[in-house]
């Protein structure tokens, strides 16, 4: 038998279902992997002690015969998601000492469906970034290292822990947010699978919010299989979040396996752009043969308004991290720097508390917000919006998902690009218009680049259609 930090969620599911080893033993292996591997920072916070005595509880309901679809299944969670009794710092300085009363609806499901929380995940500050290096606790590392000089590459962001924790295999799985591509993107560049789900599937409530319109969770695990069984655990309608859909959700792992012939994949010639890398162009083809060897038909469509989305992208969600940050003051919870009166508190604090990528963002939010600059910059930047998705929903009348390249870039080292913020925003080029679209899309590996490093493959959907995104996912991934 594999090494139990070797087996896929899937295979943990049906050798503990067999017998073969115990939640306990699955767990224990798992944290002393952590353990071997803390200098990757993955983890802000690790929970052992509470992961054991869930194993013991998962191992009793085995025995009994009471067990759930995730029963002793261990997982790391970002550090943005609210866990009752246990640290939520978003990374961020300002909420130290912040230990939430209650449970974000994602986890809450995770638990409730037998899931054993190992530890937070490290990641950037407030999910701001492409790197998680503006983490206060440090840049998580990539397991992965260039093979041409052996440098240590930075594990992408914002969910860079999360993607990093799977890749390193010290969980069986593990929960990101997407905010512009913060799953997708670190699943990239780990060599991972990462799905954003539709906006609206899955709960936003406990999240700690970055961008309101954009945020979604989703999962990062080692296989397309595994991030269906993940989704079929964390989706769903949840009341206390006006933003979740009440609709039905299909069972994502029983659909998978009915392939992709005569299915109809478009490549948006809007991404194929000029100066893109040779290694990328050619990732992107062998997923687009892959398809086709399987019997998809592949045709060419339009986005004409993709070349507007990476600056409307920027000002939306930089706006909506101002209005959201603003509970950030010192007063309630978290961090305080006292000061002679409430303001100089106020400024002391949030000075103090914030690093530099969030303060860049708030001010930039705060300006288009401004009466002066709101109509020109803010609504406008909304119209783009709506544009954008309609090239999306008028693609979808002649196809049935879109492949494009997850990333610009393989994962490069630490402190490349670090000194330009813009040059940074562009390693998201790809990803930000399906969140400013709100539909689903998965990254999953698509081969290797020219320096030996993984490139992803992402496969866009329709709006709640995340079991065609798995399916092609599944077909159009190398290996």
């Amino acid at each position: 038998m594999a090494a139990l930090i070797d087996l896929t969620l899937a295979d943990i599911r049906t050798g503990l279902a067999k017998g073969e080893f115990t939640a306990t033993e699955l767990t224990s292996a798992y944290l002393g992997r952590m353990a071997e591997c803390r200098d990757l920072k993955a983890y802000i916070t690790e929970v052992p002690d509470q992961a054991l005595a869930a194993a013991k509880e998962a191992d009793l309901r085995w025995q009994a015969g009471t067990a759930r679809p995730l029963e002793g299944v261990p997982l790391a969670v970002k550090d943005n998601f609210c866990t009752r009794g246990v640290p939520t710092t978003a990374a961020s300085h300002i909420l130290d000492g912040f230990v939430p009363p209650y449970e974000s609806t994602v986890t809450q499901k995770l638990w409730n469906a037998g899931a054993i929380l190992l530890g937070k995940a490290n990641m950037d500050e407030f999910a701001m970034g492409s790197t998680s290096a503006t983490s206060y606790y440090g840049a998580p590392k990539n397991p992965l290292r260039r093979p041409s000089d052996g440098a240590e590459v930075v594990p992408g962001g914002s969910s860079g822990g999360s993607a990093a924790a799977v890749a390193a295999k010290t969980c069986a799985a593990a929960i990101g947010s997407d905010t512009g591509g913060s799953i997708r993107q670190p699943a990239s560049l780990c060599g991972v699978v990462g799905i954003k789900p539709t906006y609206g599937r899955c709960s936003r409530f406990g999240i700690v919010a970055y961008a309101s319109s954009l945020d979604q969770a989703g999962p990062i695990t080692r296989s397309v299989r595994d991030a269906a069984i993940m989704l079929n655990a964390i989706c769903g309608h949840d009341p206390r979040d006006s933003t979740s859909v009440p609709m039905a959700v299909p069972d994502f792992e029983a659909l998978l396996g009915k392939g992709v012939k005569g299915l109809r994949i478009g490549i948006p010639r809007e991404y194929r752009v000029e100066g893109m890398p040779a290694d990328v162009d050619r990732v992107w083809r062998d997923g687009i043969r892959r398809l086709e060897d399987a019997g998809a038909v592949v045709v060419d469509v339009s986005l004409p308004h993709t070349k507007y989305a990476l600056a409307a992208y920027y000002i939306i969600a930089m706006a909506e991290a101002s209005s959201n940050l603003a509970r950030y003051d010192g007063l309630r919870f978290g961090l305080r720097v006292p000061g002679k009166t409430l303001d100089e508190m106020y400024a002391r604090t949030r000075a103090e508390g914030f690093g530099a990528e969030v303060r860049r963002r708030i001010l930039i939010g705060t300006f288009v917000l401004s009466a002066g600059y709101y109509d020109a910059y803010y609504a406008k930047a909304q119209k783009v919006r709506s544009l954008i998705r309609d090239d999306f929903l008028e693609a979808f009348k002649s196809v049935d998902a879109l492949l494009v390249p997850t990333s610009p870039v393989s994962a490069f080292p630490f402190g490349e690009h670090s000194e330009d913020p813009v040059a940074m925003w562009l390693v998201d080029i790809y990803t930000i218009t399906v969140n400013l679209a709100g539909l689903p899309a998965m990254s999953v590996p698509g081969g290797l680049a020219d320096d030996g490093l993984p490139l992803g493959l992402q496969v866009i959907g329709k709006p709640f259609d995340e079991a065609t995104v798995l399916e092609v996912g599944r077909v159009a991934q190398a290996g």
